[in-house]
């Protein structure tokens, strides 16, 4: 479902744009009712004729983060979006449902019935693109489906394209806890061709004619690089099972960013790139967040601490018996001070999702907030995704 979201700081509405028949569905059979209520978004499927829920999935987009920059606060934009399900036998309802801010309540933005026999449906075929199976284990539908896409890359660079998703591959599976999954995850490289190399820097005036349409300076901060071109990622893939996606950018320049069920993107040739893409990973995967607190940011008042955030590694004590608590060693104040003994381990640490007050981490040092090895907390959310994916009980 391709659908666009257009509005401002104060408000959002939603329009579809395309119904697309794609040629298979890789994801999970069986886990197919959102278990972990992340995300900003909310897609929910029911069956029509028994109001039964069917399916549900969450998820971030890049326009979210928009509406909380001052643009937001004196312009009305529109961008697109795609977000995927299986394809239904019988007629469904969709309902596409947005967390507001202000009350943590989930809004409508659209309700849609759809006709799985409607002439309306593109079933087109769309571009046969290269791809390389990096790794093969098993039926999609019981394996995390990992895609990477190429980006800034000629057609005279699809070997670097090719060796630099192997590279990426290995730095995944060689970081706990993916270091104990490796066998749950198919991976395949898909070569999209840039007329030019490399990606856009619009703050130094500098554009490429890229695939995908990536760029740094996202909202005006020169490290964020990101694409608003979430229809081309889908079409990248239409016919490949994809349960997650890794934009590879041509670049050594050191930046990147990653949206929950939505896609990560980095760069290849930087000497922090392998941190990053695992950092980003973590993101567009697992749903964390950062707990980082003092660098610059393009995000005005990301979260609300009056509520709980979604996130399972980031806490404002609204609601946190649903979050790591079961993991804190006894005696464990709650904040937690940073410093001996509890300074080494699983606690409550103020400082996180770009705030130094009011929000609260796992561990002091983590890969989501200094590139360090991922926490327990992080390392236990991404282990249920991968269950999630695998369609297996979650742990």
């Amino acid at each position: 479902m391709d659908f666009s979201l257009s509005g401002n700081a104060g408000t959002q509405a939603a329009a579809l744009m395309s119904l697309y028949e794609e040629p298979l569905w890789g994801g999970p059979r069986e886990n197919l009712i959102d278990p972990f209520g992340y995300g900003g978004y909310l897609l929910e499927v029911y069956d029509k004729a028994s109001k039964k829920l069917i399916y549900s999935i969450g998820f971030n987009t890049l326009f979210e983060e928009w509406r909380m920059t001052e643009q937001a606060q004196k312009e009305t934009q529109a961008w697109v979006n795609s977000v995927v399900m299986p394809y239904p036998h019988q007629p469904v309802m969709t309902v596409l449902l947005a967390r507001n801010y202000s009350t943590d309540n989930k809004d409508t933005l659209m309700v849609l019935e759809i006709d799985p026999s409607s002439i309306f449906i593109d079933r087109s075929p769309l571009n046969n693109h290269s791809v390389t199976n990096i790794q093969i284990k098993g039926k999609p539908s019981n394996k995390v489906d990992l895609v990477f896409l190429a980006e800034g890359y000629t057609n005279a660079e699809k070997d670097k394209f090719i060796a630099d998703a192997g590279k990426f591959t290995g730095s995944l599976f060689s970081v706990p806890p993916f270091d104990q999954c490796r066998e749950d995850f198919n991976v395949y490289a898909v070569f999209l061709e840039s007329e030019e190399s490399g990606t856009d820097f619009s703050g130094k005036g500098i554009f490429k004619n890229t695939a995908l349409n990536a760029g740094f300076y996202t909202f005006g901060t020169d490290r964020y690089l990101t694409t608003p071109d979430m229809k081309s990622i889908r079409d990248a893939v239409w016919n490949l099972s994809c349960d997650a996606v890794f934009v590879l950018v041509n670049s050594e320049v050191y930046g990147g960013g990653g949206m929950y069920n939505f896609y990560a993107i980095g760069t290849v040739d930087n000497e922090s790139t392998a941190q990053v893409f695992v950092h980003e990973f973590g993101h567009s995967f697992a749903g964390l967040a950062d707990e980082y607190f003092s660098s610059e940011t393009s995000h005005n008042d990301f979260y609300n601490i009056r509520f709980e955030p979604w996130s399972p590694n980031i806490t404002t004590l609204v609601d946190f018996d649903g979050k790591w608590k079961d993991l804190l060693p006894s005696g464990t104040p709650v904040p937690t001070p940073p410093e001996a003994p509890y300074s080494e381990g699983i606690g409550v640490f103020e400082g996180g999702g770009y705030l130094a007050k009011g929000i609260y981490r796992p561990m002091d040092h983590c890969m989501m907030r200094d590139l360090t090895p991922f926490c327990p907390v992080c390392s236990r959310s991404i282990l249920r995704m991968v269950d999630y994916w695998s369609d297996r009980k979650i742990r």
